[in-house]
This record gives C-alpha cells, structure tokens and sequence, in this order.
C-alpha cells in the first residue's frame, strides 16, 4: 500500500521529465526562426518558435507542422528537426508544454491538451492558416497530444511518431507488477481516439523501440479509420537520432505533406 501511495502522489514525475530552461533560439541552425508566444484558455503564456519555409514569403503560403514533442527536454532538441523540414519547403511551430522551456505551469495530461490548443489557435487564428495546409505531428506522449486535438480540430495530415496504443499499455510492459491502470492519473488513450479519425495518417516506429513497444506503434496503426501508412525503420530505438531527425522521418512528414495538402 505505500509503494502504492507513493506512486500515486509521484507519478508524473514518472511521466513528465521537462528541461525547464527557457531556450536560446540557435540561430546558426534555424536563422530565419522567431520566438512567438500563446496564451492558454487557463491563462498560461506559452513561448515558442515559429519557423517559416525557406522561400516562402507569407506563413499561409506553405504546409505547416505543428510539432507536439514527446515527455522530454524542450524545443531546443527539436531544432534540427524543424531545420530538415523547414529545407523542404514546410514551416514549423515547435511547441513547449506547460513546464517545459521556460514556460510557466506543470505538465498534465489536462494542461497539454490545452497547450496544443493554444498553439492550434495561433497557427490559424493569428497566422491564417488554414486546415487544408496543417500537418500535426506527434513524438511518443506528443502523438497522444496531436490525436487528441485531431479528433474535434481534423488537420489536413496526421504523423504518429512511435506512438502507444494507452500510456497504461506502456506502464504495464515496463512495470507488470503493478496495477498501473488503476493507479494512473493520465490516461492518453491514442487508439481509442484515432479510431474516430479519418485524416490521412502516418505511423513511424523504431523496430527496436525499448520504451513504446513496436507492436502498439503497429496497433495505433491498425485502428486508425482513414488512410494509413505504416514506416518502420529497422533497428531503430525510442530516443535514437534517427527518429528525431533522420532521412526517413523526414521523406515520412514531407511526403505525407505534399499527398495531403
């Protein structure tokens, strides 16, 4: 009962591992980036970058992802991310949560929701652009985030990188011993809420995937109702630099970009 308890009260410091430090925009890497800011419906500002398409001239002009990162570090570990996409003609939100890069507030499965919200608002309320141009894209926890806000704000695309079929599924293969759905304060359920989205959508997984085992990234894939693309790249891991920012991550957003918008 007190390994229980325990657990209870720290679980999200099991869930949540946030770099806290407000970033500095690295301009060798992204020059033509600009830090902008969002205001949640609980009252929080959030910062971000805004990374504009190479050779487009306004932000509506070209496919736009908004980037919804996994439960880790902060924007800055997205940048050559952002910079990949952005050569290929794409502009790029990179969203911290709550908590996260300098913003104020503490993560929760509740606060994220509102996060990407907010971001989704400044992308079509303030810079204009519309559905038919939006591309969401989710890392691990971030996929949960993105599905979720796809299932009432569709986007013209849908990318799922290493996503879980239910953050209690990933609590049950780590720790068998315990009932973590009934100790689980957060649920993210993912399968569930991507089988009532038709949106074009893509899955990318690690076969060697030690934190999302690659058969829930394949499950979210099956249960998807729209179209659906499966990219498994061989040997790959959670955290390995070619699902951050590798050749077939990237050919996985541009193309699912240019099919969809």
């Amino acid at each position: 009962m007190l390994v229980r308890g325990l657990l209870w009260a720290a679980q999200r410091r099991l869930i949540y591992f946030p770099d806290p430090a407000a970033p500095v925009l690295p301009r060798v890497i992204l020059p033509s980036a600009r830090e902008v800011a969002f205001r949640t419906e609980d009252g929080l500002r959030l910062a971000a970058w805004f990374v504009p398409a190479e050779g487009a001239e306004d932000a509506a002009d070209a496919p736009t992802v908004l980037v919804a990162p996994g439960n880790a570090g902060n924007r800055a570990v997205r940048a050559s991310l952002a910079a990949a996409l952005a050569a290929r003609g794409l502009a790029v939100l990179l969203v911290d949560y709550r908590g996260y890069g300098g913003n104020p507030g503490s993560p929760s499965e509740t606060g994220l929701y509102r996060d990407i919200r907010a971001a989704h608002r400044y992308l079509t309320a303030d810079l204009k652009v519309p559905r038919t141009r939006l591309i969401y894209y989710g890392e691990s926890l971030g996929a949960a985030v993105v599905t979720r806000l796809a299932v009432t704000e569709p986007p013209a695309g849908l990318l799922l990188r290493s996503p879980f079929t239910e953050l209690a599924d990933v609590g049950r293969a780590h720790y068998p011993f315990l009932p973590v759905r009934a100790l689980l304060k957060d649920r993210y359920p993912v399968a569930e809420q991507v089988a009532a989205i038709r949106t074009p959508t893509v899955v990318v997984y690690g076969t060697a995937d030690s934190i999302v085992p690659p058969e829930q990234s394949r499950e979210v894939a099956r249960r998807a109702a729209g179209p659906v693309r499966v990219v498994a790249v061989p040997g790959a891991d959670h955290n390995d630099l070619v699902l951050l920012d590798g050749s077939e991550l990237v050919a996985a957003v541009v193309e699912l970009a240019q099919n969809a918008c």
